[in-house]
């Protein structure tokens, strides 16, 4: 698994979340979000690069225009890592519980 820090530094951003947000209802070009955003086209596209880079969205060519598309997989991926990690903390906990009720 690819580490989630590029997935966390992606999502860290409000438009970039919001980004993905509409992203997750159709794919959209850039200068279709920057219609329903208050972002330029031209930072809708610096925006879709971070995203892209972290595997959030991947581009898609219909005809002439590049739409962009969600990518659940990646989340999924993030996800499961914070289960994992919300898994082991709760283990210490249980186990810290257990050495308190003992003594």
């Amino acid at each position: 698994m690819a580490g989630v820090v590029p997935v966390f530094n992606a999502l860290g951003d409000d438009t970039r979340w919001t980004i993905l947000q509409h992203l997750g209802e159709a794919d959209l070009s850039a200068s279709a979000l920057a219609e329903r955003l208050p972002v330029t086209r031209q930072a809708i596209a610096k925006h879709l690069t971070v995203l892209a880079d972290a595997g959030l969205v991947e581009p898609v060519r219909v005809g002439r225009e590049v739409r962009y598309r969600a990518l659940g997989a990646r989340l999924t991926e993030t996800a499961r890592a914070l289960e994992a990690v919300g898994a082991a903390w709760d283990r210490r906990l249980d186990a810290l519980r257990q050495l308190i009720e003992k003594g």
